[in-house]
């Protein structure tokens, strides 16, 4: 989908007090996001996208009501257009400063003590999407790579399944990076609440000492998530077991951009040849 089909389902959608050609694309991926007036209105890629956009009007509503700072809904159900769902928001205030770890670990916090909604949350499937990307990439990536990968994949996912948590399992956010924390005038809140599960409280840990140890963020930063959590996770003996299974998820998220992206295929490269090599201080680059 690109912009101009997602513009299209926009003006058929009919739910911004503007026109449709006038709405300020804000991102392109599986979802178009657009923002107009006091709306953000968000164009999934396809009709497959519909189940998991109502899960996330369901869970804005459950956040809202625990009164966790989250995004808001402003329509409670999707709607679906031309095969394409469409969910619409409230729009936040202008962020104030960019987000920190530490803003993050006090949502995360808030978040980690909530009881389980009354809908299921899925499991956090953080190998599911392995395959996919691998296939995507094809003849683009050597296939002793592609093999590599799958058989770590199913090696972490195996041992994952057999870990004892030190938290009690629960929601989860399931992509707890400062991106996804917007910090308005009231405060941090949570937004991208499309990957939200429930599955061990871990998982939302090993995203931020991954990020100390492969993407370049500094150990204060780091120190200051744990302190405001509460709780290192390199503690946890199950902490490397979560780590390998995110940097499999991570370098098979990379190949898919390969074929047409060199700097992907580089990319993808350095990350594989340093699992391989078991060298845990090589670092990796956000793409």
């Amino acid at each position: 989908m690109d912009e101009a089909r997602a513009r299209e389902v926009l003006a058929e959608a009919a739910v911004l007090p503007a026109a449709a050609g006038e709405a300020r694309l804000l991102a392109l991926g599986e979802n178009a996001v657009f923002a107009a007036g006091d709306l953000v209105v968000k164009v999934g890629r396809d009709a497959e996208l519909l189940d998991r956009a109502r899960r996330e009007l369901d869970i804005a509503l459950w956040l809202a009501e625990a009164e966790v700072p989250a995004v808001r809904a402003a329509e409670p159900k999707p709607l679906l257009v031309a095969g394409h769902p469409v969910t619409v928001w409230h729009r936040m205030p202008d962020a104030v400063r960019p987000a920190e770890p530490r803003d993050l670990a006090e949502l995360l916090r808030v978040v980690h003590a909530l009881p389980s909604p009354s809908f299921d949350l899925p499991p956090r499937e953080l190998l599911g999407g392995v395959e996919r990307w691998l296939r995507l990439a094809g003849d683009a990536i050597d296939p002793a790579d592609a093999a590599y990968l799958r058989e770590r994949r199913d090696g972490f996912a195996a041992a994952a399944a057999a870990l004892t948590p030190h938290l009690p399992r629960g929601p989860i956010h399931g992509d707890a990076l400062p991106r996804n924390v917007h910090v308005g005038p009231d405060g941090p809140v949570l937004v991208d609440l499309e990957t939200f599960s429930a599955d061990l409280r871990e998982h939302d840990l090993v995203v931020m000492a991954l990020s100390r140890d492969r993407y370049g963020l500094p150990e204060a930063a780091y120190d200051n998530f744990t302190e405001a959590y509460g709780w290192d996770v390199r503690e946890w003996e199950g902490c490397s077991v979560l780590r390998g299974a995110r940097e499999t998820a991570s370098c098979a998220w990379v190949a898919q951009h390969a074929p047409s992206n060199p700097q992907a295929l580089a990319e993808f490269e350095r990350r594989v040849a340093s699992l391989r090599d078991g060298d845990e201080t090589v670092r990796w680059y956000p793409f």
